[in-house]
């Protein structure tokens, strides 16, 4: 019995069949008999049921041949079938067997399959289905009614998407197949079964059907993607569609189906996408659509709405993939850019290269020459045009670096640059590289340029938005982006501008945390430049005379609590940059100078010199230097041995009470001290740090917070008893208390500590034997 093909008058009934739009074959022709058993075809009703399509499962078969002669009849009657148990499989062309023996011994292609009907026998009713082949029928009964369903629901599907592949694979009126595939996309929507194969399933073969058929008309092309549009309501475009609609809209932006048809699937992308790297082409076709939005006539501003569309009126945006997904499309589009000039890059200069303007030839192969342009006496010399040679860029290229050094001391000083040294350069050999001296000269052609300023522009816009800085900082902060564009000034400039409207937000309540600032600006790892290293003076992106610098270290003091540590990391990477922009007058760098100084970051005495001759050239540095020198004696005085060993101060006493009563005298004895019930602030721990012997503190009731704490921990590391009880300090500022590891007795009673802190400090301070957390929720 043959049941892969049809010949003859088999072939001849389907012919038909073929012609029409499959959707219709829903109701196929009554009239198969079988064997001298009656029987009725089920009524199908959309009762709303919903169904998973099935790929496999387990069903009995039975096949009965068409009787032509009255033993076959006998033969074929109900009493003498024989049922058979199968594993079928419902493969892309055909119904096959796990086991193919005894009625499965050969696999029944869907081209054989006449008719697929639901039968229900009326003497013992089971729950069956009916395949109509060449020369005989086929019977599946399945356990129950809703098995049966799905069974003849996904058979259907399967046999009608296997012909519509045939029917679209050999196009010849596209009048005909603007209608079929209309009829395909109605049957997907309409079906009863749920499964992401049913809408892809049509949108896979209507995008083979294209990538093979390349003369379509305009017309027709947009005709069909009108006709499959229902299907990308909630479906993501395969890849060769996606390439079909990326050269749409390269070749007519401004089409109507831009933006009444792939808008919606743009946004469903931006929203639901997980993962660009394994759809690439989902985001080719996201960066070509925005791409198109900006040639119409009103450019940028219909992409501003389209990002406000995607964020949302609200303050907070809905949708967490909307902004890593944009950003991704953003770097994506900034790579091709110069894409060019990375793959002819041959031995270019790294980052660090770049930024400090010197590096042994040898580390290079072949040879790269590089030449250090040491300011001249003559140069010196020319007051009037030191501005302008400071402004004046170099040019890196694949066979020579100009880099220009600067010199701001007098002509009698004589500097060489360090060379083979991979650190900062120092001050002391080169007071610092020119903020300019990176910048590359790159020619873009006129389309890169145009992509480069709208996707540069969006990365602008994303950051006007509250909610996303935070999250924008983050994704930033690894700098994703190729050192040609670093060091190209029709990048770094808009991205510039980008940082500073972060930048601004970063001291706003609730909208970045001290460890959001810190991940923003600072390298994600060790020998990683970060953003703070880049707009250095010096860096490849400075070209601010380190404006956005003294900007970012004045927000990193003011939102880090280890100042001691971050000072100590300035001094030991960025001495040179901030003692020049102090030189400036920069009162950020001023103040940071004098607390190098306060704290004895410093160890070296030529350098205390050069500090205090920087801050003693400008009258900003001069007058801080003084009230530096002041609080020293004042320091002196008070760390000077003698006083009392113990000191209470009254109930409502103030900071300035504590202030005035410590300036009174020597207090380098003091070792318990008690603000138990008075109203002092965080205010006070700038003078307790000052108290060299104090070992025992009591803060109880007061107003003492997380930022005090903080500054406490990295500077009396000797204390070893600490009153916290009913504080308002929280889990910000006890974590910070892990580094008081000389700490015996600590009191936390009725304050904001958490079960998951108190683990975390009783795990870092090995020496802590008391510890009150009554009242907490560690209690």
């Amino acid at each position: 019995m043959d049941r892969t093909g049809g010949s003859g008058g088999g072939s001849d009934r389907r012919q038909p069949e073929e012609s029409k739009p499959l959707l219709g074959e829903m109701s196929a022709p009554e009239g198969n008999k079988m064997g001298a058993a009656p029987c009725r075809r089920a009524l199908l009703h959309c009762n709303g049921m919903r169904y998973k399509l099935l790929q496999e499962g387990d069903i009995q078969v039975c096949v009965i041949r068409h009787p032509r002669t009255f033993l076959s009849k006998i033969l074929t009657s109900k009493f003498l079938r024989r049922w058979e148990p199968h594993h079928l499989t419902l493969a892309d062309n055909s119904v096959a067997s796990a086991t193919p023996t005894g009625y499965m011994e050969n696999s029944i292609s869907y081209s054989a399959i006449e008719d697929v009907q639901l039968l229900s026998w009326e003497n013992a009713p089971k729950y069956c289905l009916q395949l109509t082949i060449p020369g005989g029928t086929v019977l599946l009964q399945a356990a129950n009614s809703y098995l049966r369903d799905q069974w003849f629901h996904s058979l259907q599907w399967k046999k009608k998407i296997y012909k519509y592949k045939k029917v679209l694979s050999n196009p010849s009126r596209w009048e005909v197949v603007l209608k079929e595939i209309r009829t395909l996309v109605d049957m997907a929507l309409t079906s009863p079964l749920q499964d992401d194969s049913i809408h892809q399933a049509p949108l896979e073969i209507v995008s083979k059907l294209l990538s093979e058929n390349n003369n379509l008309t305009t017309q027709d092309q947009e005709s069909i993607i009108v006709a499959i549009a229902p299907l990308l309501e909630n479906n993501h475009p395969p890849p060769d569609l996606c390439e079909f609609f990326c050269k749409h809209c390269r070749e007519r932006p401004r089409s109507m189906v831009v933006i009444e048809v792939f808008t919606p699937v743009v946004q469903r992308i931006l929203k639901h996408n997980m993962d660009f790297g394994k759809c690439p082409r989902l985001r080719l076709f996201t960066q070509e659509y925005i791409l198109s939005l900006n040639e119409l006539n009103a450019g940028m501003e219909v992409v501003k709405k389209f990002i406000h569309s995607m964020h949302g009126p609200t303050g907070q945006c809905p949708h967490p993939r909307v902004l890593p997904n944009l950003v991704a499309v953003c770097l994506a589009a900034i790579y091709s850019c110069y894409e060019e000039f990375i793959n002819s890059r041959d031995n270019s200069p790294s980052l660090k290269e770049i930024r400090n303007g010197c590096q042994q030839q040898c580390d290079r192969k072949p040879n790269l020459p590089l030449r250090l342009l040491h300011t001249s006496p003559d140069l010196v010399s020319q007051e009037a045009t030191l501005t302008e040679s400071r402004l004046k860029p170099v040019i890196v290229t694949a066979n020579e670096i100009h880099v220009e050094v600067e010199r701001n001391n007098t002509a009698n000083q004589k500097m060489t640059a360090s060379v083979g040294n991979d650190s900062e350069p120092n001050l002391i050999d080169c007071l610092m590289v020119s903020p300019t001296c990176s910048t590359m000269s790159i020619e873009l052609s006129a389309q890169a340029d145009r992509i480069l300023g709208c996707y540069v522009e969006i990365l602008k816009m994303l950051s006007d938005y509250d909610d996303w800085r935070p999250a924008l900082a983050s994704l930033l902060q690894p700098i994703p982006f190729p050192k040609e564009a670093l060091a190209h000034e029709k990048f770094t400039n808009p991205v510039w501008e980008t940082l500073v409207i972060i930048g601004r937000n970063f001291n706003l309540p609730n909208v970045f945390t001290f460890w959001q600032v810190h991940s923003c600006l600072l390298s994600v790892r060790a020998g990683k430049d970060g953003w703070f290293q880049l707009y250095s003076p010096g860096g490849v992106a400075c070209d601010d005379d380190g404006e956005l610098f003294a900007s970012m270290v004045h927000i990193l003091m003011g939102s880090c609590y280890k100042t001691k540590k971050f000072l100590l990391s300035l001094a030991e990477n960025k001495l040179g940059p901030c003692m020049l922009l102090a030189l400036r007058g920069n009162q950020t760098m001023v103040e940071i100078l004098c607390l190098m100084l306060e704290y004895n970051i410093i160890d070296n005495n030529d350098t205390q010199l050069q500090i205090i001759s920087t801050l003693e050239s400008t009258d900003v540095g001069k007058r801080m230097y003084e009230q530096l020198c002041e609080r020293q004696r004042e320091l002196k005085e008070l760390q000077r041995k003698g006083g009392p060993t113990r000191l209470t101060l009254p109930s409502k006493s103030t900071d300035a009470d504590l202030a005035r009563l410590l300036s009174s005298g020597s207090f380098g004895n003091l070792e318990n001290l008690s603000l138990a019930f008075t109203n002092v602030t965080s205010a006070c721990a700038e003078h307790l740090i000052k108290l060299p012997s104090l070992k025992q503190l009591n803060l109880w009731s007061t107003q003492f917070g997380d930022a005090g704490l903080r500054l406490l921990s990295e500077h009396l590391t000797m204390l070893q008893v600490l009153n916290l009880c009913e504080t308002p300090v929280t889990d910000a500022g006890l974590l910070a208390l892990s580094s008081m590891k000389s700490l015996c007795s600590l009191n936390m009673n009725s304050t904001k500590l958490s079960a998951d802190t108190y683990e975390d400090l009783k795990a870092k301070l090995p020496n802590l034997k008391e510890v009150d957390v009554r009242y907490t929720e560690a209690w």
